[in-house]
């Protein structure tokens, strides 16, 4: 299994170099093809104009300013790609839907790169959105990027769904690595289950090459997010796989605890599914 087709989304944003700079890079490594995408939407304001002047001079000078930016966008994207066959694609639509539905012909997103918070909506791919409506594996690079060697892992493991999913969606990853830490954080009375089906999955990973061992530790479920970057700092890997977790209630999106920390502080790459 490998990844072949890798999907970005692009800005004129400098915050956005990290991203695409990971973006590039995991697609030479994969000998995959990169794909750019230039999205923007057109945030309606309300104007009081009764006779639609001021609107449509408005409309005019977002537009052009839209298609600076998209330009802008296309040459930084294409500056990270790199020796890597690329696409360049643009839409005017909002970027995370445009990025979930273009996420049909992608095995991996490459989002993040810069702070979630204070995010401009009409411009930027919410990286919770992308996870929660694409249907692929996202990889969220931290605000600062830097270089993704994942030669050592450690594996976010809970029995779900959103386990397994991201377990098998980071397989290209955990077949290359050096050393793999599946890390199963439960409550006391769980223990001797948490070994069981740790050593369990770590069967099944070695079956397909990988180098992977379990640990169990016992711990509250506020430390679960603050337990993976401490074995991550301590075997010195820079890649936390995980199950994402979470909805939408009412437009807005709740997360799970652990997916919450994980992007909101995050200490190292993570690759999420949900």
């Amino acid at each position: 299994m490998s990844y072949k087709t890798i999907l970005v989304h692009a800005e004129s944003n400098p915050e956005a170099a990290p991203r695409l700079e990971v973006a590039g890079a995991v697609a030479r490594r994969f000998d995959a093809r990169l794909v750019g995408l230039g999205a923007e939407w057109l945030d309606w304001i309300g104007v009081s104009d009764p006779y639609g002047m001021m609107a449509a001079d408005w409309m005019t000078v977002m537009r052009d300013q839209m298609e600076l930016d998209l330009k802008a966008a296309q040459a930084l994207f294409e500056s990270h790609a790199g020796s890597a066959p690329h696409q360049w694609l643009r839409v005017l639509d909002p970027p995370a839907q445009a990025m979930a539905r273009l996420s049909r012909s992608a095995d991996l997103i490459v989002t993040g790169g810069s702070p979630l918070s204070d995010r401009d909506q009409p411009r930027t791919a919410d990286p919770v959105e992308l996870i929660l409506l694409s249907g692929r594996p996202v990889l969220v690079a931290p605000p600062k990027g830097g270089e993704l060697k994942a030669s050592k892992i450690v594996v976010a493991w809970k029995d779900t769904r959103e386990a397994r999913r991201a377990v098998a969606d980071a397989m290209p990853f955990l077949e290359l690595a050096e050393e793999v830490v599946v890390l199963e954080a439960c409550a006391a009375e769980e223990f001797g289950d948490a070994e069981y089906r740790t050593a369990d999955l770590v069967e099944h990973l070695q079956r397909h090459g990988v180098k992977a061992r379990a640990m169990v530790k016992s711990v509250t479920p506020e430390r679960v997010a603050v337990e993976l970057n401490i074995e991550a700092q301590a075997i010195g890997a820079d890649l936390i796989v995980c199950g994402a977790y979470g909805h939408n209630r009412v437009t807005e999106w709740v997360l799970g605890g652990v997916t919450h920390d994980l992007l909101h502080y995050p200490e190292t790459f993570v690759l999420l599914s949900h």
